[in-house]
């Protein structure tokens, strides 16, 4: 069941942006294993897919660098991530699947345009939607180094925004954790939290609406007073 926040009002949105990893597709299981691949040498415990799920969502050098810290881990950081890397760009979908529910209700949202924001690496990105069958439903994908910046902050919401010429308040961005949150309440869009990704509903709540399936957010956007016939509006930063 869906959750709504008393504070949202009736908006007209044209754009929605969606995180990847743990709310479009879960991934955990193969990204679990680049990092086990990549601390092997150095005798460290393999880590859990629960695990991973805790330690993900702002990019790879930060992921490696938190098993570092869990494991007392002296090594070179910029040998694990390239060993991550190494192993990750060569499985990159085997274990990885969409969520229920993801492809029916991008399929039913076609008249809104739509972005992917991650902190994935931009070409992983681009691979995961293509391989998974996912790329033909969004019009920009913005990666780990696509912009200035990474979320939680504003700046890669920013750079799509000015680049499909939308306003704020017609955007909101989906994700499942308090990066996505963060990232779209600072450039002043609406946020969709997802519940079944990788992190708990009671950590996202500052989100405008908690949903527990994907297939409630054209419910939510209805509910909304969501329309996209007016798409005149210019905005830059």
């Amino acid at each position: 069941m869906a959750k709504y926040s008393d504070r949202v009002e009736s908006v007209s949105i044209q754009l929605i942006i969606f995180d990847l990893d743990g709310t479009l597709v879960d991934s955990s299981h193969d990204i679990r294993t680049a990092v086990n691949v990549a601390v092997e040498p150095y005798g460290c415990r393999p880590i859990t897919v629960e695990e991973t799920r805790e330690l993900v969502g702002e990019g790879v050098t930060v992921l490696i660098e938190k098993v570092m810290a869990l494991e007392s881990l002296d090594a070179d950081r910029e040998t694990l991530v390239s060993r991550f890397l190494s192993y990750y760009s060569e499985h990159l979908i085997e274990l990885t699947s969409v969520y229920a529910g993801v492809e029916e209700a991008l399929a039913s949202l076609s008249s809104y345009r739509k972005a992917v924001v991650s902190n994935k690496r931009e070409d992983l990105c681009l691979r995961t939607l293509r391989e998974l069958g996912l790329s033909a439903y969004f019009d920009i994908v913005v990666g780990s180094e696509t912009a200035a910046a990474k979320k939680p902050s504003p700046v890669p919401i920013y750079y799509v925004l000015e680049k499909m010429d939308i306003h704020p308040e017609n955007a909101v961005i989906v994700g499942d954790s308090t990066y996505d949150v963060e990232a779209g309440r600072s450039a002043g869009i609406r946020t969709v939290a997802v519940t079944y990704g990788y992190r708990p509903a009671e950590m996202l709540q500052d989100a405008d609406a908690l949903i527990d399936s994907m297939s409630e957010l054209p419910e939510l956007l209805n509910r909304w007073g969501a329309r996209v016939e007016d798409r005149s509006s210019s905005w830059r930063l």
